[in-house]
């Protein structure tokens, strides 16, 4: 298989690129544009709470995203219950932005990690109403499968907490989460830089969702290409195949047929 055939499939949509990006905390649009850019990103997600979405004549971040070339993905950032969320995923579609969300209810404003609970009531409501949901989750496999269960076209389990740069603090888990679902597994919030998310690619997983390790870094847009490479090598590697780790040596160069 080529590289070129190997896309990223997301119910039924392809992408070439498995690096998803956000669009918070740049100095300004223009920064985050070029990071963007940068990145060969083509999932773009947005919080919808924070964009100006009623009054298109005043200037907003969505004036600086061709709309053409990427892909929006609203997400629910900032809500803490399944019914504000759901709330802010129907604005989104009724604004025309998009019916691909990014799902978050999270349990507390100190970790920003999910409630699970919250998220699997909105999941619910949500893909019954037709949208196609990928929610941000903890990296449990069983809430995993469960939302794999009722119908959620991805999920995204955390590398760590959302900001943090910790990178990927269970790998263990995120191996057993790819065993046990069939949908694409996603890792969102805690990459800190390149390494990160080629260890996240390098285990299996299928994309990596990422803001603050770009737009927080002293350079973004050079922080953006170094991510972009970092996923591709990931996927490299892992379609390669590592070799088996072992406590002793192996020469590289076999003794048998050495001249005596």
């Amino acid at each position: 298989m080529t590289d070129r055939a190997d896309k990223l499939i997301i119910a039924g949509r392809e992408f070439s690129s498995r690096l998803m990006v956000g669009t918070g905390k740049y100095a300004d649009f223009q920064q985050m544009a070029k990071a963007i850019e940068a990145s060969g990103a083509e999932i773009v997600t947005v919080a919808v709470r924070r964009i100006n979405i009623s009054d298109r004549s005043k200037e907003s971040l969505l004036d600086h995203l061709d709309l053409t070339k990427y892909t929006l993905l609203p997400n629910t950032a900032g809500c803490y219950t399944a019914d504000d969320a759901v709330r802010t995923c129907r604005l989104a579609r009724e604004a025309g932005l998009s019916d691909f969300v990014k799902l978050e209810v999270l349990g507390d404003e100190k970790t920003l990690y999910p409630d699970n609970e919250e998220l699997l009531k909105a999941a619910t409501i949500l893909i019954k109403e037709g949208f196609t949901v990928l929610p941000y989750t903890s990296d449990d496999p069983i809430v995993c499968r469960k939302l794999e269960e009722i119908g959620c076209a991805a999920v995204m389990p955390l590398g760590a907490p959302i900001g943090s740069g910790l990178g990927i603090r269970n790998p263990y888990n995120i191996r057993i989460i790819l065993e046990t679902i069939k949908v694409p597994v996603i890792v969102d919030a805690g990459v800190g830089t390149a390494s990160d998310a080629a260890i996240a690619m390098e285990l299996g997983c299928h994309g990596v969702l990422m803001n603050t390790g770009i737009a927080g870094a002293k350079d973004p847009i050079a922080m953006a290409e170094a991510m972009k490479l970092a996923v591709i090598a990931g996927r490299l590697a892992y379609r390669a195949g590592r070799i088996p780790k072992k406590l002793y040596a192996t020469a590289s160069s076999p003794i048998e047929g050495i001249i005596e």
